[in-house]
């Protein structure tokens, strides 16, 4: 799962919103210099990443992947879900993307101290791009797996990822919605845990 399946998985607490999406920069202990609601995002997150990477269904969408783009296609399956994601925004969220995501954007500014180096540095990309609702688009999700392959000094390939996404667009769509209702139960749960 990417940015924004992180974040709508976290229901509707801000901290928890944002302790999901900047998890990734938080390293094994850490977490606990945190408020407790960002605590329970970032464990959230770490979750929700392990049950995704042994999901059957998730593993059947990386295969495709593999002979190409090697351990890259779990990164990139993420960003094809999240692209599903937006793409089918209404049948997740009553609010409109776009309002959504600036409400997310508006809540990191205004808690920005909260934030990681990682994530202070990242976010005026973030703004400037619309990362959230560019994944509607698959042009806006190749601009995206693009400069993350600049990232990789062009390494991983993922400039080329939207080709495959094309080629088996209905088998990825069909995947991901699955997907995504078991990944939602679970996150419910999860949270009801923390």
């Amino acid at each position: 799962m990417n940015f924004l399946a992180h974040i709508h998985l976290s229901g509707e607490n801000e901290f928890i919103k944002i302790g999901n999406f900047m998890a990734d920069g938080v390293r094994g202990k850490q977490y606990q210099n945190f408020p407790p609601a960002i605590q329970k995002g970032i464990l959230l997150h770490r979750a929700i990443d392990t049950f995704t990477d042994a999901h059957p269904i998730f593993r059947q969408s990386t295969k495709r992947l593999h002979s190409r783009y090697h351990h890259y296609a779990g990164v990139i399956v993420d960003m094809y879900y999240d692209h599903f994601l937006a793409k089918n925004w209404p049948d997740y969220h009553p609010e409109n993307l776009d309002l959504y995501a600036n409400t997310f954007y508006q809540s990191l500014l205004d808690n920005h101290s909260l934030l990681t180096t990682k994530t202070q540095n990242v976010l005026p990309y973030m703004m400037e791009y619309n990362w959230l609702v560019s994944y509607e688009s698959i042009s806006g999700l190749k601009r995206i797996l693009t400069q993350m392959d600049h990232r990789t000094k062009n390494q991983s390939l993922m400039r080329f990822a939207t080709e495959e996404l094309i080629t088996y667009y209905d088998e990825y769509e069909t995947e991901f919605s699955l997907f995504y209702d078991e990944v939602q139960l679970f996150s419910k749960d999860k949270l009801a845990q923390l």
